[in-house]
């Protein structure tokens, strides 16, 4: 058994090289990779409550999530269909985002269990192959709404939804990989480990029987993978063993690369620009929430009002005389502080700075007026107006979310139906500003990298 000692010392070096490996590239793109997916899908989601495709879940943002789960994958019952597939979608977005936001990224923490459950929410809806004819209910489905989701939409959306599109497909196919990878070192790693317990046995007194026990024994808790095991046995004990670990081996190798003497020069001016279109872009839907806010306004105000009181109003209307002051008292939970805060908003002074700063906004958007100006700016004005910006719109998210709330909350029951909810544009703002961020920091780590290749002593070319 000398030589099954020495291929477990090999493997163990194999192991931690590739686990290095896994750690520092792989899941780096693993995590990236499920942005974009998240992100992309997000998007969907959005058009999809915006053209009645599907309701909005009253308590999406109630649910709370302590370990990924697949949605429901059985077959649609046709009396409450639109219901369930509003349900799953927003079950489905609530996954993804806590995967993408929350869930630990780590090769000891993705064990084989939790990468079929990433694997199973990745392949929940088949993208690269939407049909009518799609063997499986929620694909079936996603198909058709996708395609209703088409009609009717000006080629902005148009190009959001299939630019969305192409993105799950092509990271749905990069995921599928690491994941792969990621297994098979899992696997290794098992039967590495069950090894330990074997030490002594004979080829007699190896089978699946005696080894489920003895693993059983001495590593309570570790599931029993029979497969592995019987791979374990035929590695050590058949004719064909000596050929088989070499194959291990092999699949576990890590390609050396050397590196490079220069490295293409990147843009970091394009990059922080990029990031800056993107928070711009968000001026079109607070231009619609706009809308819906004044409406709610005037339901909420009208419905507190006489008709004398009415009467007064609109004669100083016609006077031209400012209106009176319309203060709401919000209410909104502070991260930072974990607490509840409550502040009293004048409602009109604010509508009045959010279409200032959307003017700003529309302006920074990728055809916008300010684009001169943002080729003009230093890194470090671009990086300080970007995070400004970012700032500036999470300020307007939590407020407009508060205001949400409190229209909904405010308005009496029986006229509650003529409040305007505002969730899918809200949706699409946090998307925004999800990617914003993520930009900065591609930024951050790029900016660092040619710092670090500098120092090294390795050329940046131009």
């Amino acid at each position: 058994m000398a030589d099954i000692k020495d291929y477990q010392n090999s493997l163990s070096e194999a192991l931690q090289k590739r686990r290095d490996w896994l750690e520092k590239t792989e899941l780096v793109k693993l995590k990236d990779e499920l942005r974009t997916f998240q992100t992309s899908f997000s998007s969907l989601y959005t058009i999809f409550l915006k053209k009645g495709l599907i309701n909005e879940d009253p308590y999406k943002q109630e649910a709370k999530i302590g370990e990924l789960a697949v949605p429901d994958t059985g077959p649609f019952n046709e009396a409450d269909r639109l219901e369930q597939l509003s349900i799953r979608l927003s079950n489905y977005d609530n996954q993804l985002d806590f995967l993408v936001n929350f869930y630990q990224f780590g090769v000891e923490f993705l064990n084989l269990d939790r990468l079929k459950r990433i694997h199973g929410l990745v392949r929940y809806i088949d993208w690269a192959h939407l049909s009518s004819d799609a063997p499986t209910p929620n694909t079936k489905v996603a198909a058709e709404i996708t395609n209703q989701s088409k009609t009717g939409v000006d080629p902005i959306a148009l190009s959001v939804i299939n630019g969305s599109l192409e993105n799950l497909s092509k990271s749905t196919t990069a995921v599928m990989g690491i994941l792969r990878d990621l297994a098979n070192y899992h696997k290794a790693f098992y039967k590495f480990e069950v090894r330990t317990v074997m030490d002594g046995m004979s080829a007699a007194e190896a089978n699946a029987v005696n080894m489920k026990k003895k693993i059983a024994a001495a590593m309570p808790g570790k599931p029993f993978y029979q497969e592995l095991v019987e791979e374990i046995i035929k590695e050590d004990f058949s004719q064909n063993g000596p050929a088989l670990r070499e194959n291990v081996l092999k699949s576990l190798a890590v390609e050396e690369n050397k590196p490079k003497s220069a490295k293409v020069k990147v843009s970091f001016k394009a990059i922080l620009i990029e990031g800056v279109h993107v928070i711009g872009s968000v001026n079109t839907t607070l231009s619609e929430i706009g809308v819906k806010l004044d409406e709610n306004e005037q339901v909420l105000e009208n419905q507190k009002k006489s008709l004398w009181e009415k009467i007064r109003l609109l004669l100083q209307e016609m006077m031209n005389k400012k209106p009176d002051e319309v203060i709401y008292e919000l209410a909104y939970m502070d991260v930072t502080k974990g607490a509840l805060v409550r502040e009293k908003l004048n409602y009109h002074s604010f509508r009045n700075e959010m279409d200032r700063k959307n003017r700003v906004l529309a302006s920074l958007s990728a055809h916008g007026s300010a684009q001169g100006k943002l080729e003009v700016m230093g890194e470090d004005q671009l990086t300080a107006f970007l995070e400004k910006n970012i700032r500036d719109v999470q300020a307007l998210y939590r407020t407009l979310t508060a205001l949400d709330e409190f229209f909904k909350s405010e308005v009496p029951k029986e006229i509650r139906d003529k409040v305007k909810g505002i969730k899918p544009e809200l949706a699409a703002i946090k998307n925004a500003i999800v990617r914003a961020n993520q930009i900065r920091h591609e930024y951050s780590a790029q900016k660092e990298e040619e710092e670090q290749m500098k120092r090294l002593g390795i050329s940046v070319e131009g």
